[in-house]
C-alpha cells in the first residue's frame, strides 16, 4: 500500500499561510507529497524547499483568472495535483495549506488506510474537524462551520474536486465513505487582524467579479473578530508542527465567548445538537457507508 499526499499552494509568504506546518504534519504518513505551486508574487517555492524533504515533489502552475467564480479555480488546481499523484498509490491524503494534522493520528490514518484498501467501495475516509477562529485559543463550535469533510480519497482519477475544493465527488455524485476518529485543525482563520483583512480582499478575488469587489477593497485595513456566532475554549494540544508558529504569535485577540449571536432557529438548533450530538438538516457533501 501506498499513499501519496499532495496539495496546492500560491503566495504563501505574501498571505502568511502555515503551508509548512499543513505538509510536515503528513509527511510521516505519505509515501510520497505533491506540492503544486501557483504562480506567485512571493517565494512560495522556497518556502516550501526549505521543509527539506526527499518526500516532497515540487510542480508548478498558472491558475487561470477566468475561473475566479466561486473558488472554481481552487477545484481545478486541486484536480490537477491530484492526476500529479503515483499511479501506484492506492491513497492519495489532500491536506490544504491552513490545515494540520495532530501527530496522535497518524496511527489511526495509516491503520484505516490499510483497512479499507481492498474495500473498493470505500472511495473516502472522513475526518472529524477543528477550526480555529482568532487566537490559537478558540474553536468555532456553531453549525456555520463544517465538521466533517473528506481528506483522504482512494487513487481513482474519476474522482474530483467539489466546487471550491472542501470536499471531493464523482461528478456530481457524493463519496461513499468510512469516517475515521482523527481530527484536522484548521488554522485559516488564525491571522493578526490586519493579515486576517489583508487574506480576506486577496482571496476574494477568487470569489467575485471586479464590480463586487469594489465596494469590499475599500473596506478598514483589520477583521473585527468579534463577528462571530459562538466559540468555545479550546483545551487540547496542538500539533507538534504548529509549536514554533504558535509561539511566535505577536497579536492579542480578546473575545467573550459568554456571547451567542443566533437567530431563534439556530439557537434551538444549536442547543439540540449540544445536547443530542446530532446535527439536524446539515449539508453532507459525502456518504457514509455503515
Amino acid at each position: 500500500m501506498k499513499i501519496s499526499g499532495f496539495t496546492i499552494i500560491r503566495n504563501a509568504v505574501k498571505n502568511d499561510y502555515p503551508v509548512v506546518e499543513a505538509i510536515r504534519s503528513i509527511l510521516p504518513v505519505v509515501d510520497e507529497m505533491i506540492v503544486l505551486v501557483g504562480d506567485s508574487e512571493d517565494d512560495t517555492e522556497a518556502l516550501i524547499r526549505s521543509i527539506n524533504s526527499p518526500k516532497i515533489i515540487i510542480h508548478h502552475s498558472v491558475w487561470d483568472p477566468a475561473l475566479r467564480s466561486g473558488g472554481t479555480v481552487l477545484a481545478a488546481e486541486t484536480d490537477k495535483a491530484f492526476h500529479l499523484i503515483d499511479p501506484e498509490s492506492t491513497w492519495a491524503f489532500y491536506i490544504q495549506g491552513d490545515e494540520a494534522v495532530h501527530e496522535k493520528y497518524h496511527g489511526v490514518i495509516r491503520d484505516a488506510c490499510e483497512k479499507y484498501k481492498d474495500d473498493l467501495r470505500v472511495k473516502g475516509l472522513l475526518f472529524k474537524y477543528l477550526h480555529f477562529y482568532g487566537t490559537y485559543d478558540y474553536i468555532g463550535d456553531s453549525r456555520k462551520w463544517y465538521d466533517h469533510e473528506v481528506r483522504v480519497i482512494r487513487n481513482d482519477k474519476k474522482i474530483n474536486a467539489y466546487k471550491d475544493a472542501q470536499g471531493f465527488r464523482i461528478g456530481h455524485a457524493k463519496l461513499d465513505v468510512k469516517p475515521i476518529d482523527a481530527y484536522v485543525y484548521h488554522y485559516g482563520w488564525v491571522k493578526s487582524p490586519e493579515q486576517m483583512m489583508k487574506k480576506q480582499k486577496q482571496f476574494s478575488k477568487l470569489w467575485h467579479d471586479d464590480e463586487h469587489l469594489k465596494e469590499f477593497m475599500m473596506s478598514p485595513d483589520f477583521y473585527d473578530f468579534n463577528l462571530f456566532d459562538s466559540l468555545q475554549r479550546f483545551q487540547g494540544t496542538h500539533p507538534s508542527v504548529m509549536l514554533d508558529r504558535i509561539a511566535r504569535k505577536n497579536w492579542q485577540v480578546d473575545l467573550d465567548i459568554t456571547k451567542k449571536k443566533f437567530s431563534f432557529k439556530d439557537k434551538l438548533l444549536y442547543y439540540f445538537e449540544k445536547i443530542t450530538g446530532i446535527r439536524l438538516f446539515d449539508f453532507r457533501n459525502y456518504r457514509i457507508i455503515k
